[in-house]
């Protein structure tokens, strides 16, 4: 499983013209599911993305997670995360999960995410064609991946 986390002054997301969701202050995760993947991926990752303290405390040091800053998380698949692009120009999905392995790990993710939080996290629609729109704080973006825990 691998995460694309960007930390944001606020995001939405349209999913098929209709579905909008949208955040204050928090994190836009885009999240790639692989066919290796199971319930203890999504654990670690949940684990590692509400604790990571890159928010800024009072003296301007990223020191507080996005649950100390009482941040918010916007979740969108990506199966694009695991593209393969040695070959060619095409990238190749293929180590993306099908459907059937990525759709109860996404909701499995957004169910205890929210636990996490204590909070409602907000998402787009897995496979639908999506617009997100955001405004990056820090910039802060950081890429984490289940399987390489040591990146």
């Amino acid at each position: 499983m691998r995460a694309v986390i960007q930390r944001v002054k606020k995001a939405q997301v349209i999913a098929n013209q209709t579905h909008v969701q949208q955040i204050g202050n928090g994190l836009v995760v885009l999240l790639g599911i692989t066919h290796e993947d199971l319930a203890k991926d999504v654990d670690w990752l949940i684990k590692k993305i509400v604790n990571m303290r890159i928010f800024n405390d009072e003296n301007q040091v990223m020191n507080k997670s996005v649950i100390d800053s009482n941040g918010e998380l916007l979740v969108v698949s990506q199966f694009t995360l695991f593209a393969q692009t040695k070959k060619g120009n095409r990238p190749s999905y293929g180590q993306a999960a099908t459907h059937e392995i990525a759709v109860p790990l996404y909701e499995l993710f957004l169910e205890k995410a929210a636990f996490a939080m204590g909070k409602p996290v907000q998402c787009g629609i897995f496979g639908s064609d999506m617009q997100i729109d955001l405004v990056n704080d820090g910039p802060v973006t950081i890429v984490i991946d289940s399987k390489n825990r040591d990146l």
